[in-house]
């Protein structure tokens, strides 16, 4: 476990954290009310690309420029901040005062548009950005200029994947409003843009049941229907059977300690990484009896007392979770992938979003 403090007094600024893999809804905004915190208590993630200001637009940032930044399609501003920033949950900072000049937000809270908005108490140096506003997760980002490390955290253990089910819950799809699930529209979000990556531009099938629910529907409305071949999508996984035909692409689940992708077995063309919470449920979900039946439930089979949740809603990939893994992928730069990425941008709440 690590504990962060002040680059210039050294006081300590977080209680002892763990490191574990950046949620694909980090930088998500959804809805019009107050979310949860970004990350469960005792841990952290750090954030690769820069972030915070200064911000340039598009319109400033030569081809050259993007493209060594890793961005190969347009997006509204690039951070020139510094990279490597860690968030925690905000209950686990420690030891800061918030500096009200900088405490902007939308509606309900603070959403950082200023940067930093926390200082340490002990010397008053600007060290950290809460934010907290609606439509935005909760979390506070440490600055990576003003904060460092005073404990080295432990090296990551290696994946154990036969644990995976033991040590981290499913997420469900549906809460009990009936809405589905922000962290469910994030991630499938993120995998649609690898989904459609891997497609090169022929459509895919994926099986029935929950992955077409949310993922058949966007494909086949997103991606050409005349062109064949199709290509084949399954889930795999640890625990999982092999499927009964090879498919072109897996959708396997990346580990949210270390963030490792499952590596699938040879022959198999693309994997596209599915957060653990979003496959576990996809991997497990119960199975359910065709007929009614009396007595004891044979094992294996789940009492159907209360129902399970139905959506009010078909399910919608968020389209900016969508755009913004696209832009960082290589295959956008081909004219196929470019023209759907160009269309999602100008009509992001169009079908399927």
């Amino acid at each position: 476990m690590a504990v962060f403090g002040c680059t210039r007094c050294g006081a300590e600024l977080t209680v002892p954290v763990s490191r574990v893999a950046l949620p694909d809804h980090a930088h998500q905004a959804y809805g019009h009310e107050l979310l949860p915190a970004l990350m469960e208590s005792g841990t952290y993630a750090v954030e690769p690309e820069p972030s915070g200001p200064p911000w340039r637009q598009w319109s400033d940032i030569g081809a050259q420029e993007s493209l060594a930044r890793g961005v190969f399609a347009p997006v509204p501003a690039l951070s020139f901040g510094s990279p490597g920033a860690v968030v925690v949950a905000p209950g686990d900072m420690r030891g800061t005062v918030l500096l009200p000049e900088r405490c902007e937000g939308y509606c309900l809270g603070l959403d950082g548009r200023s940067g930093p908005n926390l200082a340490c108490a002990r010397c008053g140096q600007a060290v950290a950005t809460r934010v907290d506003d609606c439509t935005l997760w909760q979390a506070v980002w440490l600055d990576p200029d003003a904060v460092h490390p005073l404990t080295a955290d432990a090296p990551a253990r290696p994946a154990d994947w036969a644990a995976l089910g033991r040590e981290f819950e499913a997420i469900p799809p549906v809460e009990q409003g009936g809405w589905w699930d922000p962290r469910w529209e994030a991630a499938l979000g993120a995998a649609l843009a690898h989904l459609l990556a891997a497609s090169a531009g022929t459509p895919v099938c994926v099986p029935d049941g929950l992955l077409a629910e949310t993922l058949g529907r966007a494909l086949d409305l997103l991606l050409p229907q005349a062109r064949s071949p199709r290509k084949t999508a399954a889930l795999a996984g640890p625990g999982l059977p092999v499927p009964d035909a090879d498919p072109d692409i897996v959708l396997a689940p990346r580990h949210p300690r270390t963030g490792e992708v499952w590596q699938a077995p040879p022959g198999v063309t693309h994997t596209v990484p599915v957060p653990a919470g979003v496959w576990l449920h996809l991997a497990r979900r119960p199975a359910r009896l065709p007929t009614p039946t009396t007595g004891r439930l044979p094992d294996g089979v789940e009492r159907d007392d209360p129902l399970p949740l139905r959506p009010r809603s078909l399910f919608r990939p968020d389209p900016r979770i969508l755009l913004r893994t696209l832009a960082r992928l290589p295959a956008v730069r081909e004219p196929w992938l470019r023209a759907i990425y160009d269309r999602v941008d100008k009509y992001p709440y169009s079908r399927p979003f």
